[in-house]
């Protein structure tokens, strides 16, 4: 309980001091123009995920609205210009399946946004993982997934979506499942990889002498605050949804304020934190997952909107649970929105306030939800946030403590939650290129003492090692062609926590792991990333990536994760895999002890669903002393246990 605490601790920001670093004196001109870039990725995100929120409630003219007045949507072969056909179009291929019909169901997920700005910052694009689950409440179903590459413009105070391309890679109906759409899954051109562009840059440096600005430094710093609290509230989030994965009760329940609400729509009210507790083991059991229990209730879509006044905000969200009980092939989707409000404590610390969750499908896994699923919340629309902008939010007098105020210690400020979104963009890159198993982009985003963990075998350090253990393991002429099948590597809910002088940053986030094929159904499989990542020479790098592998994997589409069988307690521990004894690591998972043991390769008896592995949190670098970012010289958040000779306590 020591580890979550600390993470609990951390996510909070409790515990972390603050570090005053050196830097050139920027002006009151260059904050402001950094500000602006800084806000512009983060708006452009939540254009983004506003459509996504949207369509779950049949919102077309609402999200055509979301589009320049002669943006273009173009999904796979059809193409809609201007808000009124793209209203039209979204209306039409819905075919009933909108979210406002009873039983109809329509929750799209645009996630793991990687967006680059023009050199001016009047100029974005972006590239999403999509997923989208529909049916129309009458036996029609459709589940389709594909890559967004989309563009973005500044116009008229407000980001705004100019072009919206699809790029089909996946579909099919619920009964029998997806196939690859066209027999065949094409390589999506990356944008973060044409000309003058790089996943680690995601905000290019500016040309020239910065315009004169109309903010003053109180009204920057409040700015400022707004996107550190962002990034506060985001990791809480985040971490309540990891929290509920585990059925970690305990950990819940800390989060929320002693006058907490959770409201469950057509269910309940619940009162202070036991009636958080009471809400959450009503709802999902008691404390701990027992054998063959699977709670998965991943988040996505995320806009977080803090008030003027800095001591309040809302984050809403789409949560969807993968639950099941693999003892008594038992398994169902839910399919919900959550709203949460959040308040800054006098100690200074953010806290969940009211939660109201409202569930707008639950479906057995076996039926699906195109005939007999239910929805306790059906025809309740949970209030949405808005898409203005960070920089037309109204100036508090009061939120700021004017007499402390300084631009080095401002810029500072800003740093980390530019940092936040660079760590998150190397972080999503790395998924999209490894997707194609593109190994040379893939070991270009290592920094040049960065590891990473090749699943199976072990750590592999600096760029040309790691790119040469993914060509050992997949061949040299992988990136050219289409295939019929792809394993993809979404890293979603990342909780990210950044360094006092915003160099480097730890990273835990999802492996949700989609596939498809042309021959049979894709499946869901389930893990966890912990990273690290650092500035160097300008551009965010992977520091190290640690993948634990599986917790969870369905057998099949059709049998699902609760479809899984015990593993025989007399077989032999699987070994490493071939790539250990072809190309053979710096460091294996068996060195590392017991940090990995109970994983394929690594010491001890070898662990696989529906038997319950262990999960870490948040944690100081295991592999090795001079791998560790504090003998490099960068700062590292205090996460996890303490290491005492090379071990945890």
């Amino acid at each position: 309980m020591k580890l979550v605490k600390n993470f609990f601790l951390l996510a909070l920001g409790i515990g972390q001091q603050v570090i005053q670093i050196s830097s050139a004196t920027p002006t009151l001109d260059s904050l402001a123009r950094s500000v602006e870039r800084v806000e512009s990725i983060r708006d452009i995100k939540d254009v983004q995920r506003c459509f996504a929120q949207l369509a779950q409630h049949g919102r077309w003219a609402d999200m055509a609205a979301l589009f320049y007045d002669n943006g273009t949507l173009r999904w796979g072969n059809e193409t809609a210009t201007g808000p009124a056909a793209i209203e039209n179009w979204l209306r039409i291929d819905s075919a009933g399946m909108d979210g406002v019909r009873p039983g109809s169901l329509d929750t799209m997920i645009v996630e793991n946004g990687l967006v680059t700005l023009s050199v001016d910052g009047r100029r974005g694009k972006a590239r999403w993982n999509g997923l989208r689950f529909m049916g129309d409440g009458l036996g029609g179903t459709r589940i389709q997934g594909g890559i967004y590459q989309n563009e973005y413009v500044f116009s008229g105070g407000q980001w705004k979506i100019s072009l919206l391309k699809y790029f089909p890679l996946y579909s099919g109906p619920y009964i029998g499942g997806w196939r690859t759409v066209g027999g065949s899954v094409p390589i999506v051109p990356y944008h973060f990889y044409e000309p003058g562009e790089d996943p680690g840059v995601p905000i290019k440096p500016a040309i020239g002498e910065p315009p004169s600005t109309r903010a003053t430094i109180e009204q920057l710093a409040q700015r400022i605050s707004r996107m550190n609290d962002e990034d506060s509230i985001r990791n809480i989030q985040h971490s309540y949804g990891y929290y509920v994965d585990r059925r970690m009760w305990n950990d819940v329940v800390d989060l929320f304020a002693s006058n907490a609400v959770v409201k469950v729509t057509g269910v309940g009210t619940y009162q202070g934190k036991a009636g958080v507790r009471q809400a959450m083991e009503q709802r999902m059991g008691p404390e701990g997952l027992a054998q063959g229990v699977l709670n998965d209730h991943p988040i996505f879509d995320l806009i977080v909107d803090v008030s003027p006044n800095g001591r309040e905000a809302v984050a809403r969200g789409v949560e969807v649970g993968m639950i099941g009980n693999a003892n008594i092939r038992a398994a169902s989707w839910e399919f919900n929105v959550f709203r949460t409000q959040f308040r800054k404590g006098d100690d200074g610390q953010w806290r969940m306030f009211n939660l109201e969750l409202t569930s707008l499908i639950n479906a057995d896994y076996y039926k699906g939800w195109g005939s007999g699923a239910s929805a306790q919340g059906s025809g309740v629309v949970p209030e949405f946030s808005g898409t203005e902008g960070r920089a037309a939010q109204e100036y508090d007098e009061d939120a700021e403590n004017k007499d402390e105020l300084d631009l080095v210690d401002l810029q500072r400020r800003l740093s980390r939650s530019a940092a936040y979104d660079g760590a998150e963009s190397v972080s999503v890159a790395y998924g999209y290129v490894i997707d194609d198993l593109n190994c040379g982009l893939m070991g270009a985003l290592f920094a040049q003492k960065g590891h990473k963990s090749s699943p199976f075998c072990g750590f592999y350090q600096g760029p040309n090692h790691t790119a040469e253990a993914c060509y050992t393991t997949y061949g040299r002429n992988r990136s050219s062609g289409l295939r019929t099948s792809i394993s993809f590597h979404w890293r979603p809910q990342p909780v990210i926590l950044v360094s006092e002088d915003g160099r480097s940053a730890t990273l835990r986030a999802r492996l949700l792991q989609p596939s498809t094929s042309n021959s049979s159904a894709g499946s869901f499989n389930g893990a966890i990333y912990h990273d690290q990542m650092v500035l160097e020479n300008g551009k965010w790098r992977l520091w190290s990536i640690t993948i634990d592998e599986f917790y969870w994997q369905s057998k099949n589409w059709k049998e699902g994760w609760a479809g899984a069988n015990p593993r025989d307690a007399s077989s032999p521990n699987p070994g490493p895999s071939a790539l250990f004894n072809k190309y053979p690591p710096e460091v294996s998972l068996v060195e590392i002890g017991d940090r990995e043991a109970g994983f394929q390769g690594a010491a001890g008896r070898f662990i696989q669903w529906p038997e319950i592995q262990r999960m870490w949190f948040h944690y100081r670098n295991p592999v090795r002393p001079d791998w560790s970012l504090t003998a490099n010289g960068y700062q590292e958040p205090s996460t996890g246990p303490s290491l005492k000779n090379g071990t945890f306590s």
